[in-house]
């Protein structure tokens, strides 16, 4: 069931961000047209302040301990990375890429999709995450976020096993 969603985020993903992102090009005669889309406009560093197990297991831990790093270009497009404590205590490491839309047009509501390569779920824990056959796994993570002024808030989905609360600054 879990690779059936993670097929149909990333196809919805794919399928999505070109046209997405053709809408929202600047035209080719506009001052905006001479800056770069791949120019990073912020930085934001982010942590977990909590963390809910849809199925909780005497095995999770909570306390994520969640220090991620994210840059984000013109064109809506970022990449990361995080460091944190998986659900089983192990350290683990996410470096993703992404796109985040504006909800309904707003200044301060967003939704965002990142995916990237995850590692760190070892034995005996292992099997946890489907394809995690050589250590590291492919992941998707959908966050619906909240930025006002330099302050950031998401709720990241890890799968349909967890949610996460994150807050953090942006710069």
């Amino acid at each position: 069931m879990k690779v059936i969603l993670i097929y149909i985020l990333a196809t919805a993903f794919l399928a999505f961000s070109p046209t997405l992102s053709a809408q929202n090009a600047a035209p080719a005669n506009s001052d905006s047209a001479e800056k770069s889309g791949w120019e990073v406009e912020t930085w934001t560093i982010q942590t977990s302040i909590y963390t809910y197990h849809f199925d909780p297991d005497p095995d999770h831990v909570n306390d994520q301990n969640l220090i991620g790093i994210e840059a984000g270009f013109a064109n809506r497009w970022l990449a990361g990375v995080a460091v944190f404590d998986n659900s089983f205590g192990q350290s683990s490491q996410l470096i993703f890429v992404g796109y985040h839309w504006p909800i309904y047009g707003s200044d301060y509501w967003y939704f965002k999709l990142m995916g990237g390569l995850l590692h760190g779920y070892k034995e005996p824990y292992e099997d946890k995450i489907p394809l995690n056959s050589l250590g590291v796994a492919p992941a998707i993570v959908p966050a619906l976020g909240f930025k006002y002024k330099y302050f950031v808030s998401e709720l990241n989905l890890g799968g349909l096993a967890v949610v996460t609360l994150n807050v953090g600054v942006r710069f």
